[in-house]
């Protein structure tokens, strides 16, 4: 049997709140792969009846994402939480659950729960949703599925100074030759942990272009003077090209820096081809019985000094237009939830959400849900919120079909992870797809009565202004 013994000790690092990759030695990473090897070895010598099971070892203090950057499996993924305690990558496949033009929510109920129940609490599935299974479905989103939640056959977890190097195995399909084969695949993560430099667009194009944003925010205040419609979120596509293809980790490093206290996700289906984002919202987290969600609609950017940052606040604070646009995504989180739980609080005064370059208006949610209530269900009930959507439900969406010149994709949908008896999900916002040399970014105003075009053009460009910082640009010169 394969053996491995201690672990040397690696020097450790700090920037903003992230863990930075130390030294570690190539010695210490073979001892890890070995021992791992061993484990799953053994395991399936075993011949556990449990549906899957994971094992684990652990590892030096390391930054997750430049050991996935350079492993070779095409499938990688990476998630972290807004408090940017855990960074969680992984690579290969143990097991998939996707399906392919629109999401079949019992049968995915019944796939999660037969895999599993009874499951270790870091057993995790990791997944997304299209935004609208009506829309016809544009080429380039493909590769994610309407419902695609995957079992990740190798994932490194760093958990505050915890690390652990964790395969999945699922007793009754894998053979123990091929596991064995994928995890010699696995390579030493880059000595200093940092990635590539990112290059500089050579050109950009909106979908739609101004003329068109103005045509559809003059449709939608007509659609509200005529009360088909109380409020619609529009959103517009920005694609810069490059002369060099995007290294998709190298621009989440880059996120993960210039825009902390987010979720930071990057879901990789297929080499050249990845969906990756920074979102300061979440859908829900459920730890048990306990259910987590908040309402997040109103924005202003931050000032250049304090003075006119304060006035910002104020002003989003004090906005008509702004507290009306959140009303109706507090009242429908509310709606959507009540039936699925024994309590709920939900705050009645929106507070400011601050980003290191923005700022939005919030509203926390906390409930007990019931007994009989499933993280699905809770996934169900709030997709999509009026955040992202609008109010009436089905009539945004209409709406939004009938104006957006694009496939929105995984843009505005959930992605996040299910365990057992836990889930977390972020809302998929200031999000981008690299595919090959170009990047399309994609983000979305909330409409109401009262509502301009130059304004919700200028507030869009705010949004997305993460992504274009880091490429050396501002608003100005994106």
């Amino acid at each position: 049997m394969e053996q491995g013994d201690g672990f040397d000790s690696a020097a450790r690092a700090t920037l903003g709140n992230m863990l930075v990759a130390p030294q570690t030695t190539s010695t210490t990473w073979g001892r890890a792969y070995r021992m791992l090897r061993a484990r799953v070895r053994q395991v399936l010598a075993s011949q556990p009846e449990a549906a899957v099971v994971q094992v684990s070892v652990p590892v030096d203090t390391v930054d997750v994402l430049p050991w996935l950057a350079v492993q070779p499996r095409r499938e990688k993924g990476y998630w972290s939480g807004r408090n940017g305690q855990i960074h969680m990558a992984w690579v290969g496949l143990a097991d998939v659950i996707s399906d392919g033009e629109e999401t079949h929510w019992s049968q995915l109920r019944q796939a999660l729960q037969e895999r599993l129940e009874g499951a270790a609490p870091a057993v995790r599935y990791f997944g997304s949703l299209w935004f609208d299974d009506e829309r016809p479905r544009a080429t380039y989103w493909r590769p994610f599925r309407a419902q695609r939640f995957v079992l990740p056959r190798v994932i490194l977890t760093a958990d505050g100074d915890r690390v652990t190097l964790a395969c999945n195995l699922r007793p009754d399909h894998d053979h123990i030759d091929a596991v064995l084969a994928e995890l010699r695949q696995l390579v030493h993560p880059v000595q200093g942990g940092r990635l590539g430099t990112l290059p500089t667009p050579i050109e950009r194009r909106d979908f739609p272009n101004y003329p068109g944003w103005a045509a559809n925010i003059a449709w939608a205040l007509e659609a509200f003077r005529q009360g088909t419609l109380d409020k619609v979120v529009l959103a517009r596509k920005a694609v810069f090209d490059f002369a060099e293809p995007l290294d998709p980790f190298a621009l989440l490093q880059r996120l993960r820096e210039d825009a902390p206290n987010r979720f930071h996700f990057l879901l990789q289906p297929r080499a050249g081809h990845a969906f990756v984002g920074a979102s300061p919202e979440r859908l829900f987290c459920k730890r048990g019985r306990t259910v987590l969600s908040e309402a997040v609609a109103g924005t202003r950017p931050r000032g250049d000094s304090e003075l006119t940052d304060a006035q910002l606040r104020s002003e989003l604070l004090g906005s008509e237009k702004d507290q009306r646009e959140h009303a109706f995504v507090r009242r429908q989180i509310r709606a959507a939830l009540h039936p699925l739980t024994a309590s709920l609080d939900v705050e009645t005064v929106a507070s400011e959400m601050k980003l290191a370059k923005g700022r939005h208006l919030v509203s926390r949610v906390n409930g007990t849900l019931r007994d009989d209530v499933t993280s699905l269900d809770v996934l169900q009930a709030l997709h999509p919120t009026p955040a992202v959507g609008g109010t009436p439900r089905e009539g945004a969406l209409d709406a939004i079909r009938r104006l957006e010149p694009f496939d929105r994709g995984l843009y505005a949908a959930p992605v996040g992870w299910i365990s057992d008896d836990d889930a977390e999900f972020a809302v998929a916002i200031r999000t981008g797809l690299v595919q090959g040399n170009t990047l399309a970014l994609y983000s979305g105003a909330g409409i109401v009565d009262g509502s301009d075009a130059r304004g919700e053009w200028d507030e869009i460009e705010h949004k997305i202004i993460d992504f274009i910082n880091v490429f050396g640009l501002d608003v100005r010169h994106a």
